[in-house]
């Protein structure tokens, strides 16, 4: 083990460390780390335990071994969903987030040292990766507590890793996690604290907690976001799928969000009623129910889950922007599938997979099988909404390994019931085509939306940040909105729209909206109209209204396409909602009004704070309807 670990080039303190008598596992399968978290052959049960100064020893999680893979389940119910505030800067760079020596007083470095004395005193995973595509990604390590095999194995079904035997001569991590999950409980008050080091030589990541949303997951989307923004290119926060339609039409859409946008859900097949019928919408005042009738349903292949890559190197001539995976595995949630048979693609891929899988929050018992609609228990009848499971990209059917142009790009947003009585923001019709400059408003002002399920702050109207995926960015808000508007000016032929989920005014509709608009879209082959096919929409920030939709020869309901048309919301249910919409957009666009604002993007905004018209936007950076 030391000869490979003498292949790697690292900082003087992990030397140090690793030359500190502890024993170090480097992997060289999946499956020894999937030994490794369910504490070795001949264990059904493993608690991954810490002895924490004051506490005693403390269970942070339980690891079930199940007939398709490794059941983990946290004690703190907290730790099942990622906190959207848990990231502080250790470094002194330019950055928007709040740093470590301004919420605690002092700089990072005595906390840094006790973080490394504590690693020297257990066994430890040590695991080279490639963050983002293996060809332009950068090196990067994991250093890691050996109990905690389940958070490696995640990691490299998310990321890849390179196996011991192939670790290249001289590598040199230009990122490093480590994990210390017992300082959460003694400098953090229980907290899932992921503080992010940027130094010239490495990105130091500490993940102090064993959730691997804020580190092994968003916490490497940060890496990637803190490369992209000193070269000038994006990862976008958005799924990808290529769709083709019964007489082999294709398009491309990607589709981008805060948590619970529907990213997934974009790259999964239209859910049906055991009856085989699509529920189109549930008016949740009278009950009554549309369904859709849809034969023959557009093939589907997808390319991204959540990191969409938009690197220099993969870009063309063709005016589109090209994206590729940024990930080797996807960290699907599954809080929708309640029953079986809600989702038999998905359902078949967890239930009988080709590997073994890694499940996080779900109810099982060891040697059972673990079922994807059996979700573990918050409190007694209250399911975790935050069920995952990590699923290597080697086993989607159908996978695009290579890079694709976007002909679409839509941005989701939930939405909660709108009414006269009860106005809400909820007033986003089925879809909307935006112009490109309210497409990038959306992606600056990028609403949390209703009822969360990914995130522990879930109440109310908030902002997930620029780009969707601020949470995870560690430095200026005002740099990444100019990258996201050289997008939209630098790719005039991809195209936008808006797609709600969950409720359109009083109608109850899930992830129906984005599902019924890919398979209109990939029927007409593109999101271009004519004049008299759209209308201005009542509220200018949602672009243009579509005046019908028709699906394989059925006219979607017109109230589901203008909100105010419902006689439940009408005009006035609509404008009040509108002005919640409009007075969240201003609040939040006031943040990036910053001398290093693009000029452009001051006019946007500016456009947008004394209530433009969409001409004015359309002026701004141009359409072709």
């Amino acid at each position: 083990m030391s000869d490979m670990i003498g292949k790697m080039v690292l900082p003087e303190e992990l030397q140090a460390l690793l030359s500190n008598g502890v024993k170090v596992t480097i992997p060289e399968t999946r499956e020894e780390m999937l030994e490794m978290a369910m504490g070795g052959k001949d264990c059904d049960h493993f608690e991954v335990a810490y002895d924490v100064p004051g506490k005693g020893r403390v269970v942070e999680a339980t690891v079930s071994r199940c007939k398709n893979g490794a059941v983990v389940n946290y004690t703190d119910i907290y730790m099942r969903r990622r906190d959207p505030d848990c990231m502080l800067i250790a470094d002194q760079g330019d950055t928007d987030k709040p740093r470590f020596s301004d919420k605690h007083g002092s700089d990072f470095s005595s906390l840094r040292e006790m973080t490394f004395d504590w690693l020297a005193t257990t066994d430890l995973i040590v695991m080279p990766f490639i963050a983002g595509i293996k060809e332009i990604g950068s090196p990067a390590l994991l250093v890691a507590p050996d109990n905690a095999g389940f958070f490696a194995g995640g990691l490299a079904d998310l990321q890849g890793f390179i196996p011991a035997s192939q670790i290249p001569e001289g590598f040199t991590p230009k990122a490093i996690i480590y994990l210390a999950p017992t300082f959460r409980h003694t400098h953090f008050d229980g907290k899932q604290m992921v503080v992010h080091n940027r130094l010239d030589a490495v990105y130091e990541m500490f993940a102090y907690n064993l959730y691997p949303g804020p580190s092994a997951k968003k916490g490497v989307y940060g890496v990637l976001l803190n490369i992209g923004e000193k070269e000038g290119w994006v990862t976008a926060h958005g799924s990808t799928v290529m769709v083709i339609t019964p007489y082999d039409n294709i398009i491309t859409i990607m589709h981008e969000g805060a948590s619970g946008g529907g990213k997934s859900e974009m790259i999964e097949k239209i859910h049906r009623e055991q009856d085989g019928r699509i529920l189109l919408s549930l008016n949740t005042r009278t009950k009554e129910r549309m369904y859709l009738d849809l034969i023959e349903p557009c093939e589907l292949k997808p390319v991204t889950d959540d990191m969409a890559l938009c690197h220099p190197a993969l870009q063309n001539s063709s005016g589109k922007i090209v994206v590729s995976d940024a990930e080797d595995g996807w960290f699907l949630r599954t809080n929708h599938i309640t029953r079986y048979g809600t989702d038999p693609y998905l359902e078949e891929l967890c239930v009988h997979p080709r590997e073994p899988l890694i499940f996080i929050n779900y109810e099982t018992r060891p040697k059972s099988t673990c079922l994807i609609w059996e979700h573990i228990l918050d409190a007694p009848g209250k399911p975790c909404p935050n069920p995952r499971v990590i699923m290597p990209r080697r086993l989607v059917p159908n996978i695009v390994n290579k890079p694709v142009e976007v002909d679409i790009r839509s941005f989701g947003v939930r939405t909660p019931p709108c009414s006269k009585e009860h106005p809400t923001y909820g007033i986003v019709g089925l879809f909307h085509i935006l112009p490109p400059a309210l497409a990038w408003l959306w992606r600056l002002v990028a609403p949390r939306g209703h009822d969360n399920p990914s995130i522990t702050d879930t109440e109310g109207m908030s902002s997930e940040g620029v780009g969707s995926y601020w949470p995870f960015a560690t430095g200026k808000m005002a740099d990444q909105a100019n990258l996201l508007l050289k997008q939209v000016v630098d790719y005039p032929n991809t195209r936008y729209i808006l797609v709600p989920n969950q409720y359109i005014g009083i109608y109850k509709v899930g992830f129906m909206p984005q599902w019924i608009a890919r398979e209109y879209l990939a029927r007409r082959g593109s999101a271009k109209f004519q004049p008299h096919q759209i209308e201005p929409a009542r509220n200018q920030l949602l672009g243009f209204s579509l005046n019908s939709i028709k699906v394989d020869g059925v006219y979607i309901p017109k109230e589901l396409l203008e909100v105010n048309r419902q006689i439940e919301v009408g005009d006035e249910g609509y404008d009040a909602g509108s002005l919640i919409l409009s007075n969240f957009f201003k609040k939040e666009l006031q943040k990036f009004l910053t001398p290093k604002l693009d000029p452009l993007g001051r006019r946007i905004i500016e456009t947008c704070l004394h209530d433009g018209t969409l001409q004015e936007y359309l002026r701004l950076i141009p359409m072709k309807i």
